[in-house]
């Protein structure tokens, strides 16, 4: 096999900058990069703060604590043994994890079904979703419906889900 079948040819356009690469595929993607490093260095920084959710691997933390089925969602916990705000962090999370696996149209959900969900009445509901509100893990939306933000999985999945693991005996 000769040089030339493994050689790739690669340009780049982005507002005044235009650049070819050509090479066999190691070279263009080494000069590809470091076009990347040196003209937008931010994306380098911006990459290592953003906040990402491995799903498989929240599901794998979330054993034994939510299941999702083709009724709903379900929080496995023991009710009796959680806080108000981790059963409604659980409710949540498991709202967004039903979505993001393509069993649920939506990860956001009214105060109505949050305070079924709780079995508690309306003022305690509404005091505790100000709560997790207030504290980023949860979010409005414009239909007038909660959901998780992002910060909030990352924070469950780091403090809650341990701490419940650990009260349930898991």
């Amino acid at each position: 096999m000769n040089s030339e079948a493994n050689s790739i040819t690669v340009q780049i356009k982005y507002k005044d900058l235009e650049k070819t690469f050509s090479g066999n595929m190691e070279e263009v993607w080494l000069s590809i990069n470091k076009l990347f490093m040196e003209f937008i260095p931010s994306l380098a920084i911006a990459q290592r703060l953003m906040l990402k959710v491995d799903l498989q691997k929240l599901a794998k933390d979330c054993e034994d604590i939510i299941a999702l089925s083709k009724e709903g969602p379900t929080i496995l916990a023991s009710r009796n043994k959680l806080t108000d705000n981790e059963t409604l962090s659980l409710w949540l999370l498991a709202y967004y994890m039903g979505n993001q696996l393509g069993m649920l149209k939506s990860d956001a959900v009214s105060k109505e079904e949050l305070q079924a969900k709780l079995g508690k009445n309306a003022k305690i509901t509404s005091t505790r979703i100000g709560e997790l509100v207030k504290n980023e893990t949860a979010a409005k939306t414009a239909d007038e419906k909660y959901k998780i933000t992002t910060f909030g999985v990352f924070q469950i999945q780091k403090e809650t889900l341990p701490r419940i693991k650990a009260k349930m005996g898991i």
